[in-house]
């Protein structure tokens, strides 16, 4: 006899008593709270597995029941989630005045970047209870400039049998004047954890409330694992393609891509990727589109040859051209996208005058022993860029709406006769433009630290805080911020400054716990966590020798909030 969703229910001990759903080899598996109030009189049970809280049924389970109970757990995370999911009230010195950060928890790759009816609508990936990498929600935000957002309510939550551990990363696109989420739904099986991959899919008709419809994509393709996720999705003129970040079974990167007419019948068309070589043993979150007509495809290789010594963890991030054929893409001349120490996942949107913005996460996979546990928090968004395609390579520039987060313009002149120059800005929230002479010998260092680490003439000792190195004898741009609070990550970045570049313009983006670089225009950018004592307020400008040149001027700006509401 075929179970029915309520009978189902009732036999589970009640709608709170159901924790997790999960569909292996025909079996469906339910995870309880208690195992106690399991009514074993009507449901058919095969095994019970004590340790995970977990019935195997012996009878199949209709579609419908099985989407039934998505719904019961669905609602039950949404009322556990809901006293982490206000915007914080509660304030701590690493805390961003304008960076997207999560109330509590941890939060992860940015997702479903897109504009839709008039205004921005972005999601990441949060864990809410604790700062750690477990199933993972879609938080969801709106904004009508990419600057100023505001919350709506939970967008996706790990609550079916495809995604019970997790809405893992995805994209978003507008079909039929609706919003549709593809992402990869995540579930492990058993004591072993045994992984299963799905890519699925999610509706909304007013971009508020979706609709789940399940997975479009039911297992990975011939020669590839379970390792194959955050699906991208295009639609080229003729059809829609779907790019996954996918490992082979040889432990190499690469992308697979599947084509379909309609957006929920897909068919697999192969892998793409071989013009770069063994470029990691993993590729995550591509990202596909457009600059000035030159087609670019963003990827994250995990495990791929460093750019510089200095890189000593093993996630990257970069891009490539890409060719787009009939049945896959042809990739070349790899870039590095970010120089810095905490720029992962990138996520791209078209804005409504047909420019292109991206939004990363400010963090790297594995990476959490952060100054912020201590106020249960963890990770941020980086600011919105505005990305454009000039000398062959993508430019990156901070969009301009942050511009409307600026105070009045201040100058801060730098006295060419003497070794150091120190100023108190007064907040940790700041802009600050310049231009940086290269010069031919000696170096320079800009410092941003604390009143305790304050450097004088005739001090020996180097300030605490982060350190940016223009060195003309290396001709090299360096970033240190082993002086900082920082508990793990690599502390040293590098960029070589290529002839015959004379000057650097210079922008920086300062936010109580981070520092974003924006160099020669945004030919090159620099992002990094950066933790300092509450009181790290101070700029200083030191020099090694008397004749090495120094920037004349800089004007800066201090930065109001914008805060989540």
């Amino acid at each position: 006899m075929e179970i029915t969703p309520t009978g189902l229910v009732d036999a589970c001990g009640g709608a709170d008593n159901v924790r997790r759903a999960l569909r292996h080899q025909d079996k469906v598996i339910i995870e309880l709270i208690e195992l106690e109030r399991v009514n074993q009189d009507v449901l058919p049970i095969s095994t019970i597995d004590h340790s995970l809280r977990q019935i195997t049924l012996d009878q199949p389970v209709s579609q419908g029941a099985l989407t039934a109970l998505g719904r019961v757990i669905d609602h039950n995370l949404r009322e556990q989630a809901a006293p982490f999911y206000s915007p914080s009230q509660k304030t701590d010195f690493h805390r961003p005045g304008w960076h997207i950060s999560p109330p509590q928890g941890l939060l992860n790759d940015p997702n479903g970047f897109i504009y839709f009816q008039g205004h921005y609508h972005l999601f990441y990936q949060w864990y809410p209870f604790a700062c750690e990498h477990k199933d993972k929600f879609w938080v969801h935000l709106i904004s009508p400039d990419g600057v100023q957002w505001h919350t709506a309510p939970l967008g996706l939550t790990p609550s079916d049998w495809y995604d019970s551990h997790g809405v893992f990363s995805g994209h978003a696109m507008v079909m039929n004047d609706a919003l549709w989420l593809y992402y990869t739904g995540n579930t492990r099986i058993g004591p072993e954890r045994l992984r299963q991959t799905t890519q699925c899919v999610a509706r909304s008709s007013d971009g508020i409330h979706f609709e789940k419809l399940g997975p479009v994509i039911d297992a990975p393709p011939a020669g590839v694992t379970e390792h194959i996720r955050d699906p991208k999705v295009i639609h080229d003129g003729q059809h829609y393609r779907m790019l996954l970040g996918a490992q082979r079974e040889d432990k190499i990167g690469r992308l697979a891509q599947y084509s379909s007419a309609d957006g929920l019948t897909w068919h697999y068309d192969g892998l793409s990727g071989d013009s770069l070589g063994e470029h990691g043993y993993m590729w995550e979150c591509p990202d596909l589109f457009q600059l000035s007509d030159q087609w670019l495809c963003i990827l994250c290789p995990q495990g791929s040859p460093s750019p510089t010594p200095d890189h000593q963890v093993p996630h990257h991030n970069g891009y490539a051209k890409a060719t787009l054929e009939a049945d896959g893409i042809t990739l070349d001349n790899w870039q590095v996208l970010d120089h810095g120490f905490d720029f992962y996942a990138p996520q791209t949107a078209q804005t409504p005058d047909n420019k292109r913005m991206l939004i990363a996460w400010m963090g790297l996979p594995d990476e959490v022993e952060q100054p912020s546990l201590s106020a249960g928090w963890l990770h941020q968004l980086t600011c919105p860029r505005e990305l454009r395609w000039e000398n062959g390579q993508i430019y990156q520039r901070p969009a301009a709406a942050l511009q409307s987060l600026r105070g009045p313009q201040q100058l801060l002149v730098i006295n060419p006769e003497c070794h150091s120059t120190t100023v108190d800005l007064g907040t940790k929230q700041f802009e600050l433009n310049t231009t940086l002479p290269i010069p031919t010998s000696g170096h320079y260092t800009l410092y941003f630290h604390s009143r305790s680490g304050m450097m004088t003439p005739a001090s020996s000792g180097k300030p605490s805080g982060c350190a940016l190195t223009i060195d003309g004898d290396s001709r090299t741009l360096t970033l240190d911020r082993s002086a900082s609070l920082a508990k793990e990550g690599d502390t040293r970045r590098c960029i070589h400054l290529p002839e015959p570049l004379e000057d650097l313009p210079l922008q920086v983006l300062a936010d109580t716990s981070s520092l974003e670089f924006f160099i020669a225009g945004g030919q090159w950018t620099m992002t990094s966590r950066y933790f300092s004592a509450i009181d790290a307020t101070f700029f200083a400008l030191t020099r090694d020798r008397h004749d090495t040149p120094l920037p004349k001027e800089m004007n800066w700006y201090a930065l109001k909030n914008a805060s989540v509401r």
